[in-house]
């Protein structure tokens, strides 16, 4: 689970409140943490602090690490990634949703935040068109603070702010109908997190979950989680997991998540792209101590022989035969925005090309072709504009282990950002003939 949104909706409030509902956090730290927040005189902020634990992040209420916690119902495990939602920390959110199958899009339904939030310049937009190119498989929407004054629960705003976003996040790429969920809750209070709001507050809830409106036939959030299926997971396929960080602790330990396959201790594998072998000499699932890991846990890993330098984050652990490493690909990308400087994209423009969760500096070699909104194509063009698809060739500065997307599509997704803004969302259709 990644919980992502615009500054101030409310995520670690709310990601926090679930760690504290689901008996994961007692009473006692949280009495400390209302004294706390009491001292900054932000009483409503006690269960933010759950998730952002440093100094920096407390005095202003703002995250910038992503929180990781863990939390269990009983039907399934989760992680749960606390993304940043301001502007300057989108590197830090991209690789906090590249581990997630679920995105949960905090969205406030304060009278003005909601706005701020989806405007031109807001993080709401920027968030959801990352997470579908991230390779999220559903996107639930929260409707955020429900129970404030300029709010109270009305179902008009909840449905304001529902049709507003709609023809948004299709335009993004998510299949309405199947992959979004609409469900409105207060983070702070709790209502609708485990248990449901209460009908004396909010009448309209109920019938709506009844009719199954917005997609949603449970009616509250965690309900809602153990009700998604993820499919696409081969734990017989061959081993992929992409490197997060690696940090020494009496031996060299590697966290990432496992795409495909199954990881074992004593296996061999290989690393990309220095196709260095290595064998698995423990593993960790939840700091607890684990003989394998399926697709789709978030493990540590300890590396026999391996110095830290030996790997870095972007490197991708494979069984053999290992994936490709290589420093040219041919990809499908929509082009979203441009950076102030530069208006047009063309061959030699240069970007920060990031995919699942490695970042190179990348430089657009050449363009085949572009299709703009009403479908016309153009071959072999001298430039394209924003609201186009382009096929184009991309150099990177060093080789990167990717895969093309009809392969292995967690490692196929490309993003390319530029002067803190996401330019262009796409992915890997070709990689250059092996050489043998």
């Amino acid at each position: 689970l990644v919980f992502i949104g615009h500054v101030d909706a409310g995520k670690s409030t709310l990601s926090g409140n679930i760690l504290y509902l689901t008996d994961n956090v007692d009473k006692r730290t949280i009495e400390r943490y209302e004294r706390e927040a009491k001292e900054r005189n932000r009483e409503s902020w006690f269960l933010a602090f759950i998730m952002d634990t440093n100094e920096e992040e407390r005095a202003k209420g703002k995250t910038v690490e992503v929180g990781r916690a863990q939390f269990n119902t009983d039907a399934k495990r989760y992680t749960i990634l606390d993304a940043p939602g301001h502007k300057n920390y989108v590197p830090n959110m991209i690789m906090g949703a590249s581990q997630a199958d679920i995105a949960v899009l905090v969205i406030s339904a304060r009278k003005g935040e909601f706005e701020t939030g989806f405007d031109r310049g807001g993080q709401t937009r920027e968030h959801a068109m990352l997470a579908k190119t991230l390779g999220v498989s559903y996107l639930v929407v929260v409707i955020n603070k429900m129970d404030d004054p300029t709010v109270k629960w009305e179902k008009k705003r909840f449905d304001e702010c529902v049709t507003k976003l709609r023809p948004f996040l299709k335009g993004c790429g998510f299949r309405i109908k199947k992959e979004v969920k609409f469900i409105p809750i207060s983070g702070l209070t709790g209502a609708n997190v485990i248990d449901e709001v209460t009908s004396s507050v909010c009448p309209w809830w109920s019938t709506c979950v009844a009719a199954s409106d917005n997609n949603t036939n449970v009616p509250t959030l965690v309900g809602l989680l153990d009700s998604l299926k993820i499919d696409g997971r081969d734990p017989a396929g061959p081993l992929r997991m992409p490197v997060l960080d690696r940090y020494k602790d009496s031996g060299t330990i590697v966290m990432g998540k496992v795409e495909s396959g199954t990881i074992r201790v004593g296996n061999k594998i290989t690393l990309m792209p220095t196709r260095n072998k290595y064998k698995v000499d423990k593993l960790w699932c939840e700091e607890e101590e684990v003989k394998f890991a399926r697709p789709g846990e978030n493990v540590l890993v300890k590396l026999k022989d391996c110095s830290v330098d030996d790997v870095l984050k972007g490197f991708v652990i494979c069984s053999d035969p290992p994936c490709r490493a290589v420093n040219k690909i041919i990809c499908e990308i929509g082009l979203m925005d441009m950076p102030e400087s530069c208006k047009i994209f063309t061959a030699g423009f240069t970007a920060m090309f990031h995919g699942h969760t490695c970042e190179e500096e990348a430089t657009i070699v050449k363009l085949f072709e572009t299709t703009n909104r009403k479908g016309v194509v153009n071959k072999n063009p001298a430039f394209a504009n924003v609201g186009m698809k382009v096929v184009c060739m991309i150099e990177l500065t060093r080789t990167v282990p990717v895969e093309t997307f009809l392969d292995m599509p967690f490692l196929g997704r490309v993003t390319l950002r530029s002067e803190g803004k996401t330019i262009a969302i796409g992915k890997v259709l070709k990689l250059p003939p092996k050489k043998e």
